[in-house]
């Protein structure tokens, strides 16, 4: 039975990271992000075509699942993929 409860528990977490992605202005961040070692929000913004306010309520929902982390550098923040299986999943995907 506990075997059951840890899948269901493991499969609700993969689910979480794909509800994350599924958007197609995230997903277009995340691919970025895979392809560059960081980006800030303004080179994520002209890229994308979106307000800047878009892109940053986007990464915040990335951020939250835990797929994107930020480091300030000075006075901009740049966004990093850290979650290795989304990587893997856009290599795949995209």
């Amino acid at each position: 039975m506990k075997e059951i409860i840890d899948l269901r528990r493991e499969l609700e977490k993969k689910a979480e990271i794909l509800k994350a992605i599924s958007h197609p202005i995230r997903l277009c961040i995340v691919k970025k992000l895979s392809e560059e070692n960081g980006c800030n929000v303004t080179n994520m913004q002209n890229c994308l075509g979106a307000p800047q306010s878009t892109v940053s309520q986007h990464l915040a929902k990335l951020k939250a699942a835990g797929i994107v982390e930020g480091r300030r550098n000075g006075v901009e923040i740049y966004y990093y993929l850290t979650n290795e299986e989304v990587r893997k999943i856009i290599e795949v995907f995209l």
